[in-house]
């Protein structure tokens, strides 16, 4: 059987693998915590063929578990639901991290010891703890953690032998064949750990090689809804363009729909109505994602980044400032997006505040467009403008006052920040004209001159 080891920290993941027969724990690599090491774990234990895991289970000196103990218990947990079928087992771990930046030193192998090397190592020393202890718990015979022990062994026996023959002839002969052995076990050790070395390197290379081929990049791009975001993510290729070796299925509608409405553990989405998608909440970004990932674990991967311009942008305090909570400034966000370039979207927002602010509609047209997608994407009980703006939804901000029930596309930093930072102007009206310049005004007079003067083409295209 294959058992994979790991050395949990926040910030990295060491991985070790043995099998059972061997009883040989060998260092793999680590691997980033950052989100991803779900699928990169789940890949290791596929291609291993294994659902076994050991857990390095940290304490104090005391023998007490500590916070980075409740860490781990709740990282091992998350991985019996993230791998099914997996099985966790905890090993005790004490100074592994010491004694394996100790090991790296003393093999001179690297002038310098990275980080990752010592997570690895570590990991190597919990698996090698746990196959020890199990094989001595089951009366099976046990291979020895290192070739020290016989080498102290040998030395102890040299002095015993020195002491009883009195220093005779047979004294020096069995000391010279004792150091003999020594020096065989020693080379044997340093031969052994160098193979080992190899092995490890070439399987790391292999494992990164596989994990690589079934990968693909997604992107999510300013102002793309979900039902963009649905179109492509049913195209992707999963297996990354690789024709050979079992095929992973395509992603259905049905993955998809129940990813946009699954929950997801982040507090900013918490101000959404019930029943919400999260239409509104995936940052635009591009990801390299491996070909096993789950939807739930690609769209994760976008709102940690939401999550992360939030905090950085003080979007929250911003927004509340303008009256508006976290879910209204994105979602006024959502339409500053899809009217405006970036260079114009903290004026367009001014406008849209100060509508809202005077109990004005904000009589935006995207935000009619999107009603459609919704109800009649193809436009077949929509055909003309007329019949569009009278359609009957809450995303109508033509017929209803205030905001949309909701986010209309995926807003970029630009329009997020624009709505919390708007211009300081007093415009009440605005327009793109045909030469794609945007007008502004003051005035309803003012704004049906604009239209007239700048916007006989763009003003009529169909919604």
């Amino acid at each position: 059987m294959r058992i994979i080891g790991l050395d949990v920290g926040e910030k990295r993941i060491g991985v070790a693998k043995a099998d059972s027969s061997t009883r040989i724990a060998v260092p793999v690599g680590f691997i980033e915590a950052d989100g991803s090491e779900w699928q990169k774990l789940a890949h290791a234990a596929k291609i291993n063929n294994t659902t076994f895991f050991v857990v390095g289970l940290p304490r104090s000196n005391e023998g007490n578990e500590t916070k980075q103990s409740l860490y781990v218990r709740k990282f091992a947990k998350l991985l019996t639901e993230k791998i099914p079928g997996a099985k966790v087992r905890f090993q005790d771990e004490s100074l592994t991290s010491v004694v394996a930046e100790e090991r790296l030193k003393s093999s001179k192998k690297k002038k310098k010891i990275e980080r990752g090397d010592i997570d690895a190592e570590a990991a190597a020393i919990i698996l090698q703890d746990f196959l020890e202890s199990f094989s001595h718990s089951t009366g099976s015979s046990g291979t020895s953690p290192s070739g020290n022990k016989k080498a102290d062994k040998a030395k102890l026996q040299a002095k015993k032998a020195k002491h009883k023959l009195g220093g005779t002839k047979k004294t020096v002969i069995l000391v010279l064949l004792l150091a003999l052995v020594i020096g065989g076990v020693t080379f044997g050790v340093f031969w052994f750990k160098d193979l080992k070395a190899r092995e490890r390197e070439d399987y790391y290379r292999q494992l990164e090689s596989e994990m690589e081929a079934r990968t693909f990049d997604f992107t999510i791009r300013p102002g793309e809804s979900i039902f963009d975001i649905k179109k492509h993510l049913l195209m992707i290729d999963r297996n990354g363009g690789q024709a050979e070796g079992e095929q992973i299925p395509k992603y259905t509608a049905e993955e998809i729909d129940a990813a946009l409405v699954a929950n997801y553990d982040f507090d900013f989405l918490d101000g959404r109505p019930e029943g919400s998608t999260l239409e509104g909440y995936l940052y635009p970004e591009t990801y390299n994602f491996y070909g096993e990932s789950t939807v739930e674990e690609i769209f994760t991967k976008f709102l940690e980044k939401m999550g992360k311009v939030i905090h950085d942008a003080d979007l929250e305090e911003k927004y509340r400032a303008h009256g508006l909570s976290l879910y209204e400034g994105i979602t006024l966000a959502s339409v500053v997006q899809k009217e405006a370039s970036s260079p114009e979207q903290p004026v367009v927002a001014q406008v849209f505040l100060s509508r809202l602010a005077n109990g004005m509609s904000l009589g935006s047209d995207v935000t009619v467009s999107y009603a459609l997608d919704k109800i009649d994407p193809d436009r077949q009980s929509h055909s003309d403008n007329a019949a569009a703006l009278n359609v009957d939804s809450c995303y109508n901000t033509r017929i209803h006052g205030g905001l949309p029930c909701g986010p209309i596309s995926n807003p970029g930093l630009s329009a997020l920040v624009a709505v919390g930072d708007p211009a300081n102007t007093s415009y009440l009206y605005f327009l793109t004209g045909d030469d794609g310049v945007m007008y502004y005004s003051y005035t309803d007079s003012e704004h049906n001159q604009n239209i007239l003067s700048h916007c006989q083409k763009l003003c009529n295209v169909s919604l």
